[in-house]
C-alpha cells in the first residue's frame, strides 16, 4: 500500500525520542490541506502504538504504517 501513496509532505523523526515525533506530527498536519497525506518516519520504539494513539484520538486517518531499513513509517491523512 505505501508504495501507492504519494505524500503532500515528508516528516523525518529519526533519532527524536517520545513525545517528540508525536508533537511534531501534530504540527506538521495542521500545515497541510486537508485530504492531503503526510508520511513519517521515526525510529522510537514506542512510535507504532503512540502514533496509532495519536490518529485515534485527533481523528486524522492512519492509512498505512510499517517497518522499513529500521525505521517506523507511517502514512497519514489529513481529515479534519
Amino acid at each position: 500500500m505505501a508504495d501507492v501513496l504519494q505524500p503532500d509532505r515528508v516528516l523525518d523523526c529519526s533519532g527524536l525520542l517520545c513525545p517528540l515525533p508525536v508533537i511534531r506530527t501534530s504540527k506538521a498536519i495542521k500545515e497541510i490541506a486537508i485530504g492531503q497525506v503526510l508520511k513519517v518516519i521515526a525510529t522510537d520504539p514506542g512510535a507504532p502504538a503512540d502514533m496509532e494513539a495519536w490518529a485515534r484520538q485527533t481523528g486524522n486517518e492512519l492509512l498505512d504504517a510499517h517497518e522499513e531499513d529500521g525505521k517506523y513509517v507511517f502514512f497519514f491523512r489529513r481529515v479534519r
